[in-house]
């Protein structure tokens, strides 16, 4: 039986052995039940860690591309940026499907190293006399290929809660995730007091200024959660019910042919709810990227008050998703995952619905050359570069509103502030509440088997919403404009729901699925 510290965090684990069975163990001590809370609890630090060392540096990246190498372009950022998301798509898969056949120290412990050494590349890409920008480009990259390691994290809470567990974990999982994208640029903050030029190691050839001492924190972060994983994580393994089992996974694990539930998995649950996982990361990540210049089209704010303004909203929208993460945990007691998840969806188009433009009253139009950062119509580093503009450069901040030459600015009413906030704080609830729902159905789905490979995919899709939402969203607002953009946006999420309700039925748990456990 947990001890009383531990239950407040889960259900008590219920259940008797399977009689003569070879994978099943009679009970879960209290040690046992200790271990494998402190293990996920490594693992909640891990996903904090991660997301910290990702948004420590994103405001900065742009004004440090300029500085270290002056033929770098916009085109160039937006290589750069999504180097990122592309690195993680590729080892999401890779760490997954290790996980699954040896213990996850192993994929953990070697993913993080590659963030630290990549962190400690990133410090030093203003040594080499040219080519700079390549260097930087290949430590995002390999930054990215780091953060692969989500897969491993989601499989193995996955693996180590019972059906009861599931949602609280995982809804602690994104809150922990969404801390570190919260505090990540507050820590940037702090750091730009040290200035741009700071100090230099010449033994070492180090320079320690606001652009490369936030990724040497983020590489001493990763060598503590490596310390904390190697001494601390062990290897556990429960089915739905909250039994212990053991699995190929542990280091002492005996030569015996594991045995696992029988039953296939319902691969069409599977497809779909990779589709919805999609769909989900692909609003917010367009959202995100939208922040910015529409603000500044709308409101004629400059480029300072967008980044700084645009930053407190995404902010806030961070401790909303916190607190929306857990309610969560009661909420789904009561009414289940699939309502959380239709329900979440229904908000989000909502909130879109809302930032449709309508009225007479239109933005203040710019007619003068674009000077004030609203999307250009030629790359993705150009769509995102407002983003990464440093304050220092707006000596001249130029002219403000809606520039004349994207069209529909002369003929589209504007947003208001009262209708832009409130379509954000929807979105702000629908969207952690689509993303917890989303990867603990799919938890659930896979079953009591080694889902590593399956989390690879899952992380893998998401990474690619992350790299196509900003395309999609900066080529139909800057062609077309928002109530195009917003219009398909919601028109995407009305075909979602309705993909989710043909598939609804089959969104069940597999032990629930094969008649083991009653829903």
């Amino acid at each position: 039986m947990a001890s009383s510290g531990i239950e407040t965090e889960q259900e008590p684990l219920l259940g008797n052995c399977t009689p003569g069975s070879r994978e099943w163990d009679i009970t879960e001590t209290e040690e046992h039940c200790r271990s494998r809370w402190i293990s996920i609890r490594i693992l909640y630090l891990t996903m904090f860690f991660s997301s910290v060392g990702f948004s420590i540096v994103i405001m900065s990246i742009w004004p440090y591309l300029q500085k270290i190498d002056q033929t770098a372009d916009a085109s160039f950022l937006g290589w750069v940026i999504a180097s990122y998301s592309l690195g993680q798509m590729v080892a999401s898969p890779v760490f997954g499907l290790w996980s699954n056949y040896r213990p996850r120290k192993e994929p953990l412990i070697v993913s993080i190293f590659i963030s630290v050494a990549a962190n400690c590349l990133y410090a030093y890409v203003h040594v080499p006399a040219s080519h700079n920008k390549y260097y930087m480009l290949v430590a995002r990259g390999l930054v990215g290929f780091g953060a692969g390691n989500v897969a491993v994290v989601r499989s193995y809470i996955a693996g180590a809660t019972s059906l009861q567990e599931r949602i609280s974990s995982m809804a602690n999982t994104s809150a922990c995730q969404a801390l570190g994208f919260i505090l990540g640029p507050v820590f940037q903050t702090c750091f730009a007091l040290i200035g741009e030029k700071g100090v230099t190691w010449d033994a070492i050839k180090l320079q320690i200024n606001m652009y490369t001492a936030p990724v040497l924190l983020g590489a001493f972060l990763g060598v503590l959660n490596i310390i904390l994983i190697f001494t601390l994580l062990r290897e556990h393994r429960v089915d739905d019910s909250g039994r212990q089992c053991k699995s190929v996974n542990f280091e002492e694990a005996s030569t015996d042919e594991v045995q696992f539930p029988q039953g296939n998995i319902d691969q069409v649950a599977v497809v779909a709810t990779n589709v919805l996982f999609f769909v989900v990361l692909f609003i917010f990540a367009l959202f995100e990227t939208i922040v910015t210049p529409l603000t500044m089209d709308m409101y004629a704010w400059t480029r300072k008050q967008a980044v700084l303004y645009g930053g407190i909203i995404l902010a806030a929208l961070g401790v909303e998703a916190i607190i929306v993460f857990m309610g969560i945990k009661l909420l789904s007691k009561k009414i289940g995952e699939r309502a959380i998840l239709l329900g979440g969806l229904i908000i989000v188009c909502v909130g879109f619905f809302i930032l449709l433009p309508w009225g007479n009253q239109f933005p203040k139009i710019q007619w003068e050359d674009l000077h004030n950062n609203s999307i250009p119509n030629t790359t993705f580093g150009e769509i995102i570069i407002t983003l990464w503009k440093s304050p220092r450069e707006d000596h001249n901040e130029g002219p403000t509103g809606c520039p004349a030459e994207q069209g529909w600015c002369l003929y589209t009413p504007m947003i208001h502030l009262a209708q832009f906030l409130t379509a954000a704080m929807l979105i702000g609830v629908g969207y952690p509440s689509c993303n917890v729902m989303s990867y603990t159905l799919y938890s659930k789905i896979l079953g009591p088997k080694p889902q590593g490979v399956y989390m690879g995919w899952l992380t893998a899709s998401g990474s690619a919403a992350r790299i196509l939402g900003p395309v999609f969203i900066s080529q139909v607002y800057t062609s077309w404009g928002p109530r195009w953009a917003f219009s398909l946006v919601c028109g995407i999420v009305v075909l979602t729901i309705m993909l989710l309700g043909v598939v609804y039925k089959r969104l069940v748990a597999f032990s629930v699925r094969h008649g083991r456990i009653q829903e």
